[in-house]
């Protein structure tokens, strides 16, 4: 069976990095942890490391959370479904929310529950994915305010996971000027400006994050070291707390180039060969891992010298050339993921977990 690693002091030591950042700044954070897919052996790891805030998009996860650490505070950062508000109300402190009857769903189960439940009212910042429009945000607070068992504590905002659209200064001073204003109009405070992610931390780098965004969430670079906005990986961090090894199941010396008329292969792609490719081979292996579990464009073997060829459904196929360093049937081949194949990877039931 092909697995998955995660390496417990890489990832501390990239907690302790951001951790030392955010303080540095005043930043309140917390840990994004929907790659995870709910894993408790990871899950737990993550808790070990003293953190105060989880989040994640699904309720089942955050059940999972309270039950493993009740005094975690949880939240659910995407606009409840409506079918799923007496869960969210058991298990999640905070959730992100846009709809005013989601909200008001929420004020009824809370009271049902004996709970208060607090709100970020997330805006729409140009990403065009969850926001209240900027021209009705006050009176939707106002609304928002008048409902019972409800707490607002934040106005937050989501940016690139959509179209990749980029925090800037500008585009987060207008957030703080929000929460200045509703603050202002209303008397009520308002703790958290939630603008920062994984893809804001650059922002604290070059001196240009407003002082007023005081809460980031952060997954991705945590798990990944990765520096979202440039592409890169932020010198002093980790990039591979998660890594991937799946085993040769064959190793075989065969011709590059089809043989046979070629149609499409089992996700519909058509493939053309060099003709100067005819007549050559390469040792050819086959990996116990396929496009059920993660895409190949996700992944990198950690040896250069390998060469995805393909993938099907269960497996699989790259491309060794010579095959200098002697590979044989039964190795494991090492990968690094980019996030959405940690994300495939974690959420397939097929692939095994350990800590290292």
């Amino acid at each position: 069976m092909a697995y998955i690693t995660l390496e417990q002091q890489k990832l501390k030591e990239n907690y302790e990095y951001l951790n030392n950042l955010f303080s540095s700044e005043g930043i309140q954070w917390a840990v994004v942890s929907k790659l995870l897919c709910g894993n408790r052996l990871f899950l737990q790891e993550v808790i070990n490391l003293g953190i105060k805030q989880l989040c994640d998009s699904r309720v089942s996860n955050l059940r999972a959370i309270k039950k493993m650490s009740p005094g975690i505070e949880t939240i659910y950062i995407k606009p409840p479904p409506l079918r799923s508000i007496p869960e969210i109300v058991r298990y999640a402190d905070i959730s992100f929310n846009t709809e005013l009857s989601t909200i008001q769903a929420l004020s009824t189960e809370a009271e049902k529950q004996g709970k208060i439940h607090q709100v970020i009212i997330m805006v729409e910042m140009g990403e065009l994915r969850e926001g209240v429009m900027r021209d009705d945000l006050i009176e939707f607070y106002e609304k928002v305010f008048r409902l019972p068992n409800i707490n607002v504590v934040g106005v937050g905002t989501n940016l690139s996971c959509l179209y990749g659209v980029l925090p800037n200064h500008d585009k987060l001073i207008q957030l703080s000027l929000y929460k200045q204003l509703i603050e202002a109009k209303f008397n009520r405070k308002i703790p958290y400006v939630s603008g920062g992610s994984s893809v804001s931390i650059p922002l604290i780098f070059e001196k240009m994050l407003p002082k007023g965004i005081n809460h980031f969430r952060v997954g991705e670079t945590l798990f990944l070291g990765t520096d979202v906005y440039h592409d890169t990986v932020i010198e002093g961090m980790h990039n591979d707390v998660l890594r991937l090894y799946a085993e040769i199941i064959e190793l075989i010396e065969k011709p590059v180039v089809p043989m046979g008329e070629i149609g499409t292969n089992v996700e519909g792609h058509s493939f053309s060969f060099d003709s100067e490719s005819s007549g050559k081979t390469a040792c050819r292996a086959i990996l116990d891992i396929g496009l059920l579990d993660v895409e190949s464009n996700h992944l990198t073997p950690a040896d250069p010298q390998i060469k995805v060829a393909g993938s099907s459904s269960d497996m699989i196929v790259i491309d060794l050339g010579e095959n200098e360093k002697n590979y044989k049937t039964g190795d494991l081949i090492e990968f690094k993921m980019d996030y959405m194949g940690a994300l495939r990877i974690m959420n397939s039931r097929y692939i095994g977990k350990q800590v290292r």
